[in-house]
């Protein structure tokens, strides 16, 4: 079960303000601000406004958190009130944290470099190494709160906050804990983190048009738009959700992973990693490919992999992939990278919760070999009872979760 969402995007740092200008439409997208890009092939991005982790962090753990760490912290401490979970009056070895990045702190490692460069090594920060490293996110909120059960980090670029979500979901569907917090967290729109994309050639160029430069599945598209931010859900076994009362959002019934086995950063054209992907969630739920009403896309803006995707989902899906609606947040937020299954899969749950799936904005051309149902530029108010969330990373990583109405 899904008690708890806490979320951190480039339109909004509470769930209400997120969900409230992912079903509107609004973009998150600008020029980036944080610092110069004068030089730069892509000067845009979906950049975090308005943090203010004072509420949860000291003065001195804002200093020794990255900020990757501090997202996933403030995420955390949201969620877990979303849930109602009281923590001093839980068992906490019952309580795991699963958290991922695709990336983890990069600014601080540009920043401890040029340290290092112009006043040598003993200038150092003592705290480079904690600051930077993957797993911190999930040590720091387990440190924050006392919980003792399974904790660790998962890397699987752009698939990160999937796979964590789905392995939380096995955890406790195994016995191995009662409650995990889940999810992923970024902060990589750094002058290194930009730089690299733009020489991997993955971005919109749309610098002229911020806000229309991430368009999914759109004949226009050129590329993704990097986006920061973190997505953290509370997930909880059904019986102690059902017995304390809990808002229970929906519930995960299936997970499925694989890999393309095929190139570091493109999937194969025939989208045969997907595909399987995608059938394994569906196997793990038991639901027949006919009931699954939404699909909440990988969807990155960029011409392969929107191609695909569609591919391996009509694949799948037959004649009934026109039948079901498909959204892709991106369009709104940009790639979280790590972060973004984690956010898109609260945007998920709310679709459930809500009757509402949020619009894929900025599609304004068709293509022709992307010719479903992506609900174009305008929200759609239907009931849901199922979704189907994709993310698939560099790598060749894949992960899928199904997510269902409860009750």
């Amino acid at each position: 079960m899904i008690t708890g969402l806490g979320v951190i995007s480039p339109i909004g740092n509470t769930k209400d303000e997120f969900w409230n200008n992912l079903v509107s439409g609004k973009s998150g997208i600008d020029e980036i601000k944080s610092f110069d890009t004068t030089g730069y092939s892509t000067r845009i991005g979906g950049e975090i406004k308005n943090f203010c982790p004072e509420k949860y962090l000291s003065p001195k753990e804002m200093r020794r958190y990255s900020s990757f760490i501090q997202y996933a912290l403030v995420a955390s401490y949201e969620a877990i009130e979303d849930s109602g979970l009281e923590i001093n009056k839980e068992d906490l070895k019952k309580i795991g944290v699963l958290i991922g990045s695709g990336i983890g702190g990069i600014h601080v490692i540009e920043r401890e470099h040029k340290i290092l460069l112009n006043n040598g090594p003993s200038r150092i920060s003592p705290f480079l190494i904690p600051m930077m490293i993957i797993n911190m996110a999930s040590g720091i909120i387990s440190i924050h709160f006392g919980f003792m059960g399974p904790n660790y980090a998962i890397t699987t670029a752009c698939a990160t906050s999937t796979h964590t979500i789905g392995e939380g979901f096995r955890m406790i569907k195994e016995g191995y804990a009662e409650i995990m917090i889940c999810g992923g967290t970024e902060s990589a729109i750094t002058p290194l983190g930009l730089a690299g994309f733009c020489a991997a050639r993955a971005l919109s160029y749309r610098n002229q048009e911020a806000q229309k430069a991430s368009r999914p599945f759109d004949k226009e598209r050129d590329g993704f738009v990097m986006g920061d931010g973190a997505g953290i859900l509370v997930l909880e076994e059904e019986s102690r959700a059902k017995k304390r009362g809990a808002n229970i959002y929906c519930e995960i019934v299936g997970y499925g992973t694989s890999c393309d086995a095929y190139h570091i950063t493109a999937p194969p054209e025939d989208g045969e990693g997907a595909r399987l992907c995608m059938e394994n969630a569906l196997s793990s739920a038991k639901i027949p490919a006919d009931k699954i009403d939404c699909i909440n896309a990988h969807g990155t803006s960029t011409k392969l992999n929107d191609k695909v995707e569609t591919l391996a989902i009509k694949n799948i899906f037959k004649d009934y992939a026109y039948k079901i609606s498909i959204t892709a947040n991106k369009s709104m937020i940009g790639h979280l990278l790590g972060a973004a299954g984690g956010v898109e899969a609260i945007a998920s749950a709310l679709s459930i919760k809500e009757s509402i799936i949020p619009p894929t904005i900025n599609y304004e051309y068709p293509d022709l070999e992307c010719d479903l149902d992506y609900t174009p530029n305008k929200a759609r108010e239907m009931k849901i009872n199922t979704v189907l969330s994709n993310s698939f990373g560099f790598g060749g990583h894949n992960a899928s979760i199904v997510f269902k109405r409860y009750g």
